[in-house]
Protein backbone atom coordinates (compact mmCIF):
# COMPACT_ATOMS: atom_id res chain seq x y z
CA UNK A 1 0.00 0.00 0.00
CA UNK A 2 0.53 3.57 -0.03
CA UNK A 3 2.62 5.67 1.97
CA UNK A 4 1.37 8.64 3.86
CA UNK A 5 4.01 10.84 1.94
CA UNK A 6 2.88 8.69 -1.78
CA UNK A 7 -1.02 9.03 -0.83
CA UNK A 8 -0.58 13.22 -0.64
CA UNK A 9 1.47 13.03 -3.56
CA UNK A 10 -1.45 11.24 -5.67
CA UNK A 11 -4.19 14.04 -4.35
CA UNK A 12 -1.53 16.73 -5.43
CA UNK A 13 -1.84 15.63 -8.61
CA UNK A 14 -5.63 15.07 -8.97
CA UNK A 15 -4.86 15.03 -12.36
CA UNK A 16 -3.33 11.71 -12.82
CA UNK A 17 -5.25 8.64 -14.28
CA UNK A 18 -3.83 6.64 -11.62
CA UNK A 19 -5.76 8.06 -8.70
CA UNK A 20 -10.31 9.01 -8.75
CA UNK A 21 -11.12 10.61 -5.81
CA UNK A 22 -14.49 10.71 -4.20
CA UNK A 23 -16.27 12.36 -1.66
CA UNK A 24 -19.26 9.78 -2.22
CA UNK A 25 -19.35 6.81 0.41
CA UNK A 26 -22.75 5.14 -1.20
CA UNK A 27 -22.23 5.08 -4.64
CA UNK A 28 -21.13 1.59 -5.27
CA UNK A 29 -21.58 1.62 -9.13
CA UNK A 30 -19.34 4.67 -8.99
CA UNK A 31 -16.83 2.29 -7.05
CA UNK A 32 -17.45 -0.39 -8.92
CA UNK A 33 -16.56 1.43 -12.51
CA UNK A 34 -13.47 3.07 -11.08
CA UNK A 35 -12.22 -0.09 -9.54
CA UNK A 36 -12.58 -1.84 -13.24
CA UNK A 37 -11.34 0.86 -15.06
CA UNK A 38 -8.30 1.02 -12.80
CA UNK A 39 -7.45 -3.07 -13.07
CA UNK A 40 -7.91 -2.42 -17.29
CA UNK A 41 -4.95 0.11 -16.90
CA UNK A 42 -5.61 1.54 -20.45
CA UNK A 43 -2.76 3.56 -20.61
CA UNK A 44 -0.18 0.58 -19.71
CA UNK A 45 1.38 2.32 -16.68
CA UNK A 46 1.68 -1.67 -14.74
CA UNK A 47 1.20 0.46 -11.52
CA UNK A 48 -1.69 0.38 -9.10
CA UNK A 49 -4.36 2.71 -9.58
CA UNK A 50 -5.95 4.44 -6.15
CA UNK A 51 -9.73 5.10 -5.24
CA UNK A 52 -9.90 7.44 -2.75
CA UNK A 53 -12.49 8.15 -0.49
CA UNK A 54 -13.27 11.17 1.46
CA UNK A 55 -11.32 13.95 -0.75
CA UNK A 56 -12.84 15.83 -3.58
CA UNK A 57 -11.97 16.37 -6.61
CA UNK A 58 -10.34 19.44 -6.47
CA UNK A 59 -7.78 17.60 -3.76
CA UNK A 60 -10.14 19.08 -0.55
CA UNK A 61 -10.41 16.92 2.60
CA UNK A 62 -14.20 16.60 3.03
CA UNK A 63 -14.06 15.78 6.73
CA UNK A 64 -15.05 12.07 6.23
CA UNK A 65 -15.20 9.65 9.54
CA UNK A 66 -13.84 6.15 8.00
CA UNK A 67 -15.66 3.55 10.02
CA UNK A 68 -15.23 0.14 9.75
CA UNK A 69 -19.10 -0.49 7.86
CA UNK A 70 -17.08 1.95 5.04
CA UNK A 71 -14.08 -0.11 4.74
CA UNK A 72 -16.84 -3.32 5.12
CA UNK A 73 -18.86 -2.02 2.12
CA UNK A 74 -15.18 -1.23 0.38
CA UNK A 75 -13.27 -4.72 1.06
CA UNK A 76 -16.93 -6.67 -0.27
CA UNK A 77 -15.93 -5.22 -3.87
CA UNK A 78 -12.79 -7.99 -3.74
CA UNK A 79 -16.14 -10.38 -3.72
CA UNK A 80 -18.16 -8.87 -6.43
CA UNK A 81 -19.37 -10.50 -8.90
CA UNK A 82 -20.32 -7.69 -10.81
CA UNK A 83 -16.94 -7.10 -11.57
CA UNK A 84 -15.51 -10.02 -13.81
CA UNK A 85 -12.61 -11.17 -14.15
CA UNK A 86 -11.82 -10.24 -10.44
CA UNK A 87 -8.59 -7.73 -9.75
CA UNK A 88 -6.48 -7.84 -7.10
CA UNK A 89 -7.50 -4.77 -4.45
CA UNK A 90 -6.87 -4.27 -0.83
CA UNK A 91 -8.78 -1.60 1.05
CA UNK A 92 -6.67 0.75 4.04
CA UNK A 93 -7.78 3.84 6.24
CA UNK A 94 -5.32 6.71 6.25
CA UNK A 95 -5.39 9.39 8.88
CA UNK A 96 -4.00 12.54 8.14
CA UNK A 97 -3.96 16.20 9.68
CA UNK A 98 -6.76 17.24 7.23
CA UNK A 99 -8.98 14.31 8.04
CA UNK A 100 -9.21 10.58 7.43
CA UNK A 101 -10.01 9.09 3.96
CA UNK A 102 -10.15 5.75 2.97
CA UNK A 103 -8.18 4.18 -0.06
CA UNK A 104 -8.42 1.26 -2.45
CA UNK A 105 -5.70 -0.05 -4.31
CA UNK A 106 -6.69 -1.60 -7.31
CA UNK A 107 -3.36 -3.89 -9.43
CA UNK A 108 -3.64 -4.01 -13.24
CA UNK A 109 -5.03 -7.54 -14.15
CA UNK A 110 -3.52 -10.16 -16.56
CA UNK A 111 -6.74 -10.68 -17.74
CA UNK A 112 -8.39 -8.00 -19.13
CA UNK A 113 -11.31 -6.39 -20.44
CA UNK A 114 -12.53 -6.75 -17.04
CA UNK A 115 -16.13 -5.40 -16.72
CA UNK A 116 -18.30 -4.41 -14.31
CA UNK A 117 -22.24 -4.70 -15.06
CA UNK A 118 -21.01 -6.32 -18.45
CA UNK A 119 -19.28 -2.59 -19.50
CA UNK A 120 -15.89 -2.32 -20.08
CA UNK A 121 -14.58 0.96 -18.28
CA UNK A 122 -11.11 2.63 -19.00
CA UNK A 123 -9.65 5.88 -17.35
CA UNK A 124 -8.63 8.31 -20.29
CA UNK A 125 -6.56 11.27 -18.40
CA UNK A 126 -8.37 12.31 -15.29
CA UNK A 127 -11.47 11.09 -16.85
CA UNK A 128 -13.28 7.36 -16.27
CA UNK A 129 -15.94 6.34 -19.45
CA UNK A 130 -16.75 3.39 -21.60
CA UNK A 131 -14.60 1.92 -23.83
CA UNK A 132 -15.35 1.81 -27.32
CA UNK A 133 -14.84 -1.02 -29.16
CA UNK A 134 -11.29 0.06 -30.69
CA UNK A 135 -10.26 0.42 -27.04
CA UNK A 136 -11.79 -2.68 -26.23
CA UNK A 137 -9.85 -4.79 -29.20
CA UNK A 138 -6.40 -2.72 -27.41
CA UNK A 139 -7.17 -4.67 -24.12
CA UNK A 140 -7.70 -7.68 -25.49
CA UNK A 141 -4.51 -7.84 -27.90
CA UNK A 142 -3.00 -6.50 -24.50
CA UNK A 143 -4.58 -10.05 -22.87
CA UNK A 144 -3.22 -12.01 -25.04
CA UNK A 145 0.55 -10.60 -24.34
CA UNK A 146 0.34 -11.86 -20.54
CA UNK A 147 0.63 -15.10 -19.40
CA UNK A 148 -2.33 -17.29 -19.76
CA UNK A 149 -4.78 -19.57 -17.75
CA UNK A 150 -5.97 -23.44 -19.60
CA UNK A 151 -9.04 -21.84 -20.15
CA UNK A 152 -8.09 -18.90 -22.30
CA UNK A 153 -5.65 -20.79 -24.31
CA UNK A 154 -6.97 -21.80 -27.56
CA UNK A 155 -8.84 -25.36 -27.63
CA UNK A 156 -6.60 -26.96 -30.60
CA UNK A 157 -8.68 -28.06 -33.20
CA UNK A 158 -11.86 -26.83 -32.09
CA UNK A 159 -13.61 -24.03 -34.51
CA UNK A 160 -17.19 -22.26 -34.81
CA UNK A 161 -19.36 -25.13 -36.18
CA UNK A 162 -18.57 -27.00 -33.17
CA UNK A 163 -20.52 -24.39 -30.88
CA UNK A 164 -24.03 -24.18 -30.36
CA UNK A 165 -23.81 -20.38 -31.40
CA UNK A 166 -27.56 -19.94 -29.52
CA UNK A 167 -26.21 -20.77 -25.88
CA UNK A 168 -23.83 -17.80 -26.45
CA UNK A 169 -25.95 -14.95 -28.45
CA UNK A 170 -29.11 -15.99 -26.66
CA UNK A 171 -28.25 -17.39 -23.26
CA UNK A 172 -25.05 -15.54 -22.06
CA UNK A 173 -24.52 -12.93 -24.19
CA UNK A 174 -28.01 -10.87 -22.32
CA UNK A 175 -26.48 -11.93 -18.77
CA UNK A 176 -22.87 -11.07 -19.42
CA UNK A 177 -23.32 -7.60 -21.34
CA UNK A 178 -25.42 -4.61 -20.62
CA UNK A 179 -28.16 -4.42 -22.99
CA UNK A 180 -27.25 -0.89 -24.60
CA UNK A 181 -23.88 -2.07 -25.52
CA UNK A 182 -25.79 -5.36 -27.41
CA UNK A 183 -27.92 -2.87 -29.03
CA UNK A 184 -25.07 -0.94 -30.44
CA UNK A 185 -22.82 -3.70 -31.14
CA UNK A 186 -21.93 -4.35 -34.72
CA UNK A 187 -19.11 -7.09 -34.38
CA UNK A 188 -18.99 -10.45 -35.68
CA UNK A 189 -19.83 -13.65 -33.22
CA UNK A 190 -15.79 -14.12 -33.36
CA UNK A 191 -15.00 -10.64 -31.87
CA UNK A 192 -18.25 -10.96 -29.44
CA UNK A 193 -17.16 -14.08 -28.06
CA UNK A 194 -13.08 -12.39 -27.96
CA UNK A 195 -14.19 -9.79 -25.88
CA UNK A 196 -15.55 -11.98 -22.88
CA UNK A 197 -12.32 -14.71 -23.61
CA UNK A 198 -13.96 -17.58 -25.39
CA UNK A 199 -12.42 -16.66 -28.61
CA UNK A 200 -9.01 -16.17 -29.81
CA UNK A 201 -8.74 -14.32 -33.07
CA UNK A 202 -4.94 -15.01 -33.26
CA UNK A 203 -5.34 -18.22 -33.20
CA UNK A 204 -8.99 -18.12 -34.87
CA UNK A 205 -10.56 -20.74 -32.69
CA UNK A 206 -12.55 -21.10 -29.63
CA UNK A 207 -10.71 -20.71 -25.96
CA UNK A 208 -10.80 -23.50 -23.94
CA UNK A 209 -13.23 -21.48 -22.22
CA UNK A 210 -15.68 -21.21 -25.01
CA UNK A 211 -15.15 -24.84 -26.06
CA UNK A 212 -16.40 -26.09 -22.33
CA UNK A 213 -19.35 -23.72 -22.12
CA UNK A 214 -21.08 -23.46 -25.49
CA UNK A 215 -19.78 -26.82 -27.96
CA UNK A 216 -21.76 -29.45 -28.72
CA UNK A 217 -19.23 -32.42 -27.52
CA UNK A 218 -16.09 -30.66 -25.05
CA UNK A 219 -15.04 -34.15 -24.31
CA UNK A 220 -13.60 -34.49 -28.26
CA UNK A 221 -10.84 -32.14 -26.48
CA UNK A 222 -11.22 -32.23 -22.94
CA UNK A 223 -11.84 -35.99 -22.03
CA UNK A 224 -11.90 -35.65 -18.33
CA UNK A 225 -14.56 -32.45 -18.88
CA UNK A 226 -17.33 -34.99 -17.63
CA UNK A 227 -19.32 -35.53 -13.73
CA UNK A 228 -19.82 -39.14 -12.64
CA UNK A 229 -22.41 -39.70 -10.25
CA UNK A 230 -22.52 -43.10 -8.26
CA UNK A 231 -25.20 -44.15 -5.35
CA UNK A 232 -23.41 -46.61 -3.39
CA UNK A 233 -25.51 -49.79 -1.46
CA UNK A 234 -23.15 -49.37 1.59
CA UNK A 235 -19.89 -47.37 2.96
CA UNK A 236 -17.27 -48.14 0.59
CA UNK A 237 -16.88 -49.17 -2.86
CA UNK A 238 -16.55 -52.67 -2.50
CA UNK A 239 -20.68 -52.42 -2.00
CA UNK A 240 -22.87 -52.75 -4.66
CA UNK A 241 -23.97 -49.18 -6.95
CA UNK A 242 -27.38 -48.76 -7.09
CA UNK A 243 -27.68 -46.05 -9.33
CA UNK A 244 -25.14 -44.02 -11.87
CA UNK A 245 -25.48 -40.96 -13.80
CA UNK A 246 -23.24 -39.14 -16.36
CA UNK A 247 -23.13 -35.11 -16.49
CA UNK A 248 -21.65 -34.19 -19.68
CA UNK A 249 -22.02 -31.61 -22.43
CA UNK A 250 -21.65 -28.09 -22.64
CA UNK A 251 -20.99 -26.94 -19.00
CA UNK A 252 -23.63 -24.44 -19.59
CA UNK A 253 -26.52 -27.82 -19.88
CA UNK A 254 -24.76 -29.66 -17.14
CA UNK A 255 -24.77 -26.94 -14.69
CA UNK A 256 -28.90 -26.76 -15.07
CA UNK A 257 -29.17 -30.69 -14.61
CA UNK A 258 -26.64 -30.89 -11.36
CA UNK A 259 -28.45 -27.77 -9.89
CA UNK A 260 -31.77 -30.06 -10.10
CA UNK A 261 -30.31 -33.10 -9.18
CA UNK A 262 -28.10 -32.00 -5.95
CA UNK A 263 -31.88 -32.13 -3.55
CA UNK A 264 -31.94 -35.94 -4.57
CA UNK A 265 -30.10 -37.01 -1.25
CA UNK A 266 -31.46 -34.59 0.67
CA UNK A 267 -34.46 -37.10 1.78
CA UNK A 268 -36.40 -35.21 4.14
CA UNK A 269 -37.26 -37.70 6.99
CA UNK A 270 -39.10 -36.73 10.87
CA UNK A 271 -37.10 -36.48 13.67
CA UNK A 272 -38.85 -36.72 17.35
CA UNK A 273 -38.92 -33.25 19.42
CA UNK A 274 -40.92 -34.72 22.39
CA UNK A 275 -43.36 -37.08 22.82
CA UNK A 276 -45.90 -36.00 21.09
CA UNK A 277 -44.22 -33.65 18.25
CA UNK A 278 -41.59 -34.37 15.56
CA UNK A 279 -40.31 -32.10 12.21
CA UNK A 280 -38.86 -32.79 9.36
CA UNK A 281 -34.84 -33.18 9.05
CA UNK A 282 -32.72 -33.67 6.02
CA UNK A 283 -29.45 -35.90 5.72
CA UNK A 284 -27.61 -33.38 3.71
CA UNK A 285 -28.69 -29.61 3.13
CA UNK A 286 -29.04 -29.89 -0.27
CA UNK A 287 -26.98 -26.04 -0.42
CA UNK A 288 -24.33 -27.89 0.74
CA UNK A 289 -23.87 -30.31 -1.49
CA UNK A 290 -24.29 -27.58 -4.41
CA UNK A 291 -21.64 -25.21 -2.75
CA UNK A 292 -19.16 -27.86 -3.15
CA UNK A 293 -20.05 -29.43 -6.40
CA UNK A 294 -20.08 -26.15 -8.17
CA UNK A 295 -16.36 -25.33 -6.53
CA UNK A 296 -14.89 -28.39 -7.57
CA UNK A 297 -16.53 -27.76 -11.53
CA UNK A 298 -15.03 -24.37 -10.76
CA UNK A 299 -11.81 -25.00 -9.51
CA UNK A 300 -10.52 -28.56 -11.44
CA UNK A 301 -8.31 -29.13 -13.71
CA UNK A 302 -9.62 -29.37 -16.86
CA UNK A 303 -6.01 -31.05 -18.71
CA UNK A 304 -6.97 -34.08 -16.60
CA UNK A 305 -8.57 -37.28 -18.37
CA UNK A 306 -10.51 -37.76 -14.81
CA UNK A 307 -14.15 -36.72 -14.25
CA UNK A 308 -15.55 -34.74 -11.25
CA UNK A 309 -16.95 -37.71 -8.80
CA UNK A 310 -19.38 -37.28 -6.67
CA UNK A 311 -20.00 -40.74 -4.73
CA UNK A 312 -22.88 -40.91 -2.25
CA UNK A 313 -22.49 -43.40 0.30
CA UNK A 314 -25.32 -44.93 3.32
CA UNK A 315 -23.35 -42.26 5.46
CA UNK A 316 -21.29 -39.24 3.57
CA UNK A 317 -21.11 -37.60 0.14
CA UNK A 318 -17.69 -37.36 -1.25
CA UNK A 319 -16.79 -35.06 -3.83
CA UNK A 320 -13.38 -34.89 -5.70
CA UNK A 321 -11.76 -32.98 -8.28
CA UNK A 322 -9.06 -33.50 -10.73
CA UNK A 323 -6.27 -31.21 -9.71
CA UNK A 324 -4.82 -30.02 -6.24
CA UNK A 325 -4.65 -26.45 -4.51
CA UNK A 326 -3.75 -24.14 -7.28
CA UNK A 327 -1.26 -21.06 -6.98
CA UNK A 328 -1.83 -19.01 -3.47
CA UNK A 329 -4.17 -21.58 -1.83
CA UNK A 330 -2.81 -23.99 0.51
CA UNK A 331 -4.11 -26.03 2.89
CA UNK A 332 -3.07 -23.70 5.96
CA UNK A 333 -4.99 -20.95 4.48
CA UNK A 334 -7.91 -22.68 2.99
CA UNK A 335 -10.87 -21.49 2.47
CA UNK A 336 -9.99 -18.04 3.48
CA UNK A 337 -7.16 -17.66 0.72
CA UNK A 338 -8.98 -18.19 -3.16
CA UNK A 339 -6.69 -18.03 -6.09
CA UNK A 340 -8.54 -19.13 -9.48
CA UNK A 341 -7.11 -22.07 -12.08
CA UNK A 342 -10.06 -21.24 -14.15
CA UNK A 343 -10.60 -17.76 -13.84
CA UNK A 344 -12.99 -17.29 -17.09
CA UNK A 345 -15.48 -20.09 -16.45
CA UNK A 346 -15.46 -18.47 -12.89
CA UNK A 347 -16.88 -15.49 -14.31
CA UNK A 348 -19.54 -17.61 -16.48
CA UNK A 349 -20.64 -19.34 -13.59
CA UNK A 350 -20.87 -15.70 -12.00
CA UNK A 351 -22.78 -14.61 -14.52
CA UNK A 352 -24.85 -17.33 -15.32
CA UNK A 353 -26.19 -16.39 -11.70
CA UNK A 354 -24.37 -19.58 -10.12
CA UNK A 355 -21.95 -18.23 -7.76
CA UNK A 356 -23.34 -15.37 -5.47
CA UNK A 357 -19.86 -14.03 -4.38
CA UNK A 358 -16.10 -15.33 -5.19
CA UNK A 359 -14.53 -17.09 -2.75
CA UNK A 360 -17.18 -17.92 -0.50
CA UNK A 361 -18.74 -21.15 -1.66
CA UNK A 362 -17.09 -23.41 0.84
CA UNK A 363 -17.70 -20.51 3.86
CA UNK A 364 -21.57 -21.21 2.91
CA UNK A 365 -21.42 -24.47 2.32
CA UNK A 366 -20.38 -24.90 5.88
CA UNK A 367 -22.96 -23.24 7.45
CA UNK A 368 -25.57 -25.08 5.66
CA UNK A 369 -24.01 -28.34 7.65
CA UNK A 370 -23.66 -26.68 10.84
CA UNK A 371 -27.39 -25.14 10.49
CA UNK A 372 -28.77 -28.70 9.34
CA UNK A 373 -26.83 -30.41 12.34
CA UNK A 374 -24.31 -31.83 10.12
CA UNK A 375 -20.40 -32.20 10.91
CA UNK A 376 -18.35 -29.60 9.11
CA UNK A 377 -17.66 -30.56 5.65
CA UNK A 378 -13.85 -32.36 5.91
CA UNK A 379 -11.47 -31.95 2.86
CA UNK A 380 -8.80 -33.87 1.64
CA UNK A 381 -5.95 -32.28 -0.12
CA UNK A 382 -3.47 -34.03 -2.64
CA UNK A 383 -1.30 -32.87 -5.82
CA UNK A 384 -3.62 -34.75 -8.10
CA UNK A 385 -7.28 -33.96 -6.36
CA UNK A 386 -9.00 -32.17 -3.78
CA UNK A 387 -11.50 -34.59 -1.85
CA UNK A 388 -14.59 -33.21 0.00
CA UNK A 389 -16.64 -35.17 2.70
CA UNK A 390 -19.87 -34.30 3.79
CA UNK A 391 -21.38 -36.50 6.86
CA UNK A 392 -24.57 -37.64 7.57
CA UNK A 393 -26.46 -36.04 9.65
CA UNK A 394 -26.77 -37.98 12.50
Amino acid sequence: MLTTEELRALIADHESDRVELTISTTKTDKFGEAVCAFANDFPNHRQPGYLVIGVNDKGGFSGLTVGDELLKNLGALRSNVNIEPLPAMTVQKYTLPEGEVAVVEVLPSDLPPVRYKGRVWIRVGPSRRGANQQEERILIEKRAALQRTFDVRPCMGCTMTDLTLDLFLVTYLPAAVERSVIDENNRADEEQMASLRFYDLTADGPTNAGALLFSRDPLRWMPGAWIQFVRWAGTTMADDPIAERRFSGDLITVLREVEAFVSLPAQPRPVAESALRERTALDYPPVAIRELLLNAIMHRSYESNAPVRFSWYDDRIEIQNPGGLYGMASPENFPRQTDYRNPVLSEALATLGYVNAFGRGVIRAQDALRKNGNPEAEFTFETSHVLATIRRRS
